[in-house]
C-alpha cells in the first residue's frame, strides 16, 4: 500500500485578510470553525497563527491557548502546530507559546527574503527556539525556504539540537525566495534523503504554486500543506470558498495517485508524536 499522505491546513497566516478573501478566518471563533471543517475534510495537522480581532498578527500566548484548547476539544487527535514565524513577533517572543506544549511548532533555521522584508532567523534565535522545543517536547516542523536550511537542519540533528527524525517542509513560490521548480524540489528530496535518511518531508506552495506543490509532493510520495494562509484562490480567477475546500482539493489529488489520506492516528505515528489522551 502507498504511504498515507499527511495533509496540513494552514488556516490563517499573518498576511491574508478578508479583503483578499472573505473566507479567511481571523477571530478565534472563525479559526475554530474553519479548522473543524478542514479536519472533517481530511486534514490531520493544523498550522496556527493568531491575530488580534482587527487582523494584526500576534504571538500572544493567551490567544494561542484559547485556540489550542478549542481545537483539542472540537477536533480530538488533530495535530496542533503553532507558528514561530517572524511576522508575529520579535526575537524570543516568537516562541512565547511553546510552554503550552503544542504537538509541533514551525522552525525556520535560516534567513531569507520575503516579498517586502527579510525573514530574519539569526543563529542565536534559532538555537533558542530549538532549545525551547526540546524542553517542552514540541516537535519542530522545519520550514526550508532554501537549500542551506535543509543542510542546517541536518547539522542540528547530528549535534543534538534537533531530535530525529526530522520533519522538513520545502516552501516554494515565495516572491524573492525559492521559485516553484520541480527539478529543484527533486534535488531537495535527494539531498534530505542523503543527509537524513529517516527524515519525513512535505512541501508547501505559496500563492498560485500551492496546487502545483500539492500535486508534486503527493505524486513523489511526500506530504503536503494547503490552506488560505498560503493561497486564497482555487485558481487565478476564483476565490477559495473555505480552507476545507482547499483540503478537499488535496484529497482529490491523493485519490488520483492512489495515496490514502492519513488520519490523525496515522499522522502521529509517521511523525513520531505522542498519542493524546482522549
Amino acid at each position: 500500500m502507498s504511504l498515507p499522505c499527511i495533509i496540513c491546513v494552514a488556516i490563517t497566516g499573518s498576511l491574508p485578510t478578508k479583503a483578499d478573501n472573505p473566507a479567511v478566518p481571523v477571530t478565534i471563533a472563525e479559526q475554530i470553525e474553519s479548522t473543524h471543517e478542514s479536519f472533517e475534510a481530511g486534514a490531520s495537522i493544523v498550522h496556527c497563527h493568531v491575530r488580534y480581532d482587527e487582523g494584526r498578527p500576534t504571538s500572544d500566548p493567551e490567544r494561542f491557548a484559547r485556540l489550542k484548547e478549542a481545537i483539542e476539544k472540537h477536533c480530538p487527535g488533530m495535530i496542533v502546530q503553532v507558528s514561530t514565524g517572524g511576522r508575529s513577533g520579535v526575537g524570543r517572543e516568537r516562541g512565547a507559546m511553546l510552554d503550552l506544549r503544542p504537538d509541533m511548532a514551525s522552525l525556520a533555521v535560516g534567513s531569507n527574503n520575503f516579498p517586502d522584508c527579510v525573514h530574519e532567523n539569526p543563529p542565536d534565535l534559532v538555537d533558542g527556539l530549538a532549545a525551547e522545543m526540546l524542553k517542552h517536547d514540541v516537535k519542530p516542523g522545519i520550514e526550508a525556504f532554501d537549500l542551506s536550511h535543509i543542510v542546517q537542519a541536518c547539522t542540528m540533528q547530528r549535534d543534538g539540537r534537533l531530535k530525529a527524525p526530522l520533519f522538513v517542509q520545502f516552501v516554494m513560490g515565495v516572491k524573492n525566495a525559492m521559485a516553484a521548480d520541480e527539478r529543484i524540489l527533486d534535488f531537495y528530496i535527494e539531498k534530505l534523503k542523503r543527509l537524513a535518511p529517516d527524515a519525513v518531508w512535505s512541501a508547501a506552495g505559496i500563492g498560485p504554486a500551492q496546487i502545483t506543490l500539492n500535486e508534486w509532493a503527493i505524486a513523489k510520495g511526500g506530504h503536503t500543506r494547503t490552506g488560505l494562509a498560503d493561497n486564497v484562490h482555487l485558481d487565478r480567477n476564483t476565490l477559495a470558498p473555505s480552507n476545507a475546500a482547499l483540503v478537499r482539493r488535496a484529497v482529490a489529488i491523493c485519490e488520483r495517485y492512489d495515496r490514502p489520506v492519513a488520519d490523525w492516528r496515522t499522522a502521529r505515528r509517521i511523525l513520531g508524536l505522542r498519542q493524546p489522551a482522549l
